[in-house]
């Protein structure tokens, strides 16, 4: 079983759980609240950032938004301590129970995604569109807008965020899958490192 399916495991464990003990969403009527008005913080009302480094997280798929929850929980995705904030991502994982996890991927899958409003440099936006097309689109489908690949929105999401998640990949200090480490090397290798810029700018872009 390799990593993705091992989390689609996980996640449809942790759902049917969920939905076994508590009897649906019910239950979290009373608490659901309170969760996102933790999240709220750093990721702005209904899951829609308003600070530059952090993402937004409305509309993000159940797969990918439990994937990450399991990354930090186990360490292995690097988190950013903003400016002003007590916590981190890791933090607050740490408090979080399964049912909580469950309630709030359902919750933010349901909210709309809306693209931060932002600067970027048109001509940067036009080169990373290329790179886009040639090195991500097959597992970030419609200019990186779907969320239907759980593979996490890219366009729209803040450029702070995009630059420190991006430079993480760069670095090797976030994990990437086996296909996506091949192209990474391979965008590299062929663009140069103005390719992680180019594409910060065509994501901040899609407004």
């Amino acid at each position: 079983m390799n990593r993705r399916q091992n989390y689609r495991s996980v996640v449809a464990s942790l759902i049917a759980f969920s939905l076994l003990v508590f009897s649906g969403n019910l239950v979290y009527a009373a608490d659901i609240n309170k969760l996102v008005k933790v999240c709220a913080d750093c990721h702005g009302e209904n899951g829609n950032s308003k600070i530059i480094n952090s993402p937004s997280i409305a509309g993000m798929s159940t797969e990918y938004f439990m994937e990450s929850m399991q990354d930090y929980a186990k360490n292995t995705r690097p988190v950013e301590k903003l400016k002003n904030k007590k916590k981190t991502m890791k933090d607050v994982v740490k408090k979080l129970s399964d049912a909580d996890k469950v309630a709030l991927a359902e919750y933010y899958g349901k909210q709309k995604f809306k693209p931060f409003k932002q600067d970027f440099d048109a001509g940067k936006a036009k080169a990373g569109k290329k790179v886009h097309r040639k090195y991500c689109d097959k597992c970030h489908t419609d200019g990186g807008a779907s969320a239907d690949d759980d593979a996490g929105i890219l366009a729209g999401q803040p450029s702070g965020y995009l630059k420190y998640t991006l430079g993480n990949y760069a670095s090797g200090k976030r994990e990437m899958g086996e296909k996506m480490a091949k192209k990474f090397k391979k965008m590299k290798k062929k663009e140069g490192d103005a390719a992680i810029d180019n594409l910060v700018h065509y994501y901040a872009s899609q407004q």
